[in-house]
């Protein structure tokens, strides 16, 4: 059995959270090209160039905050720009561009579980590369799984609460994205208080249940 180093851990980590957060913001962009907008085209951000969707604050500083602080990690990556007035059925597109994020890392999901249920990778052959391997797809599940139920949690301005507007009034929907102002602050308290974990457990674990299945576990 091999014993990884901090730094081989470092690196087989990064490979899988970078895509997550990358090909995430890129599908964001990508579907609202689609319904009509091309800001993140024109702005440089269809690019899976890591670089491009870095937030100094989000991106570094603060996931490092907490884990040294918690044992949760969070941060985010910079928004792609999204014109909703160039979108076709502003309301509708909306919920589909937010959608798009959350839907391209179950397809990271998906990937990475398959790439895992493979003999060679599934621990048949016990060589380093393979032991890199296995390390690597096993973070990429637990990351995707992470975004896609923290994504998807009905607080603005995270993309549930995009999905959640596309069914509100005008008037509703108003008043429910004034809290956007407000969903960093009571992000990080439900994190510190542990009611984050709480929320997001049983979607955690019926995805984590769907892939140990596929896995044959």
């Amino acid at each position: 059995m091999f014993e990884l180093s901090l730094a081989e851990k470092i690196v087989v980590a990064a490979i899988p959270i970078i895509f997550a957060i990358t090909v995430h913001e890129v599908a964001h962009g990508w579907v609202a090209g689609k319904l009509g907008d091309p800001t993140a085209r024109l702005a440089g951000r269809l690019t899976l160039n890591p670089v491009k969707h870095i937030d100094p604050l989000g991106t570094i500083v603060v996931p490092l905050v907490m884990i040294v602080l918690t044992p949760f990690a969070f941060g985010w990556a910079k928004p792609v720009p999204v014109d909703w007035r160039n979108l076709k059925q502003p309301r509708r597109d909306m919920a589909l561009v937010a959608a798009a994020g959350p839907g391209a890392n179950i397809v990271m999901l998906a990937l990475w579980t398959l790439l895992l249920s493979v003999p060679f990778a599934a621990g048949n052959a016990v060589s380093y590369p393979s032991m890199l391997f296995i390390e690597m797809a096993k973070v990429g599940i637990i990351i995707n799984i992470v975004l896609i139920a923290l994504n998807l949690l009905p607080l603005p301005p995270l993309d549930g609460s995009r999905i959640v507007t596309a069914f509100l009034s005008p008037a509703a929907a108003r008043r429910y994205n004034a809290l956007e102002r407000w969903g960093l602050p009571i992000l990080v308290v439900l994190i510190f208080t542990g009611v984050l974990e709480k929320i997001l457990y049983p979607m955690v674990d019926f995805m984590l249940s769907v892939v140990s299945m596929v896995l044959g576990g």
